[in-house]
Order: structure tokens, then C-alpha cells, then sequence
């Protein structure tokens, strides 16, 4: 089965959002969100993280999963304080940002508000 450590939901899409994913990148931004980073975010509820992001995780957008490849040293951390990280769609196994979650790299179908995003246990 698959287990949800993370469940949240997209509440406002920024202007510039999705030039970042035309380039494989998606940022995530809890609704306190610095003003200035707001046009490049999708803005997401704040909700609890029940356990750290590991490899073999797999991140859920809407329909689609993707597996998680690397996963930066401050994810956990950012997501649980925040509400902040980045997704990054490169399949890259090296987690060169802090900020970053890795997952494989798959076309990020259309994501809307009220699209749900989760962190599973297992990639189904």
C-alpha cells in the first residue's frame, strides 16, 4: 500500500510559476510566502511532514508519481518549517542543492489550484 507522509494542496499558482516548469523545476511555498518569491511559487497549505523524505519515496501530483532520487539536507527541514522546497524533475541521483527534492524525470502534466501533491512510501 501506499503510505502518505506528506498530503497538501496547491492554493494559488504564481504568475511566473510555470516558466520555472518549463525548465524541469517546481517550487513549493507555504502561504506565508516572502512577497518577493510569490510570483514564482505554487503556494501550498502548510501541513505536517510525518517523516523525513528518503529514497524510494515517491513524490504524487495529481495522477502522477514520481520517484525520488535525491534529497537535499534541508528538505525535510524546509518543507516542515515552511512549507518550502523545490522540486527538481532532472532524475539528477546527486542532491546539489539543499533545498532541492530530485525525482525522475517525467513530463509534469497541468497542475491547477486544488491540485493535490503527496510524498508516499511507496511509488505505485
Amino acid at each position: 500500500t501506499k503510505m502518505s507522509i506528506y498530503s497538501t494542496v496547491v492554493t494559488e499558482i504564481g504568475p511566473n510559476a510555470k516558466e520555472f516548469l518549463a525548465e524541469d523545476m517546481m517550487v513549493l511555498f507555504g502561504d506565508d510566502a516572502p512577497e518577493a518569491l510569490r510570483p514564482y511559487c505554487f503556494l501550498i497549505e502548510q501541513n505536517a511532514l510525518e517523516q523525513d523524505i528518503q529514497l524510494g519515496h515517491a513524490l504524487v501530483i495529481g495522477d502522477d508519481s514520481y520517484r525520488v532520487t535525491a534529497v537535499g539536507n534541508v528538505v525535510n527541514k524546509n518543507l516542515r518549517d515552511l512549507g518550502h522546497i523545490t522540486i527538481n524533475f532532472s532524475g539528477e541521483t546527486v542532491a546539489e542543492l539543499a533545498g532541492s527534492l530530485y525525482v525522475e524525470h517525467k513530463t509534469v502534466n497541468e497542475i491547477a489550484e486544488g491540485t493535490i501533491i503527496k510524498i508516499t512510501e511507496t511509488v505505485g
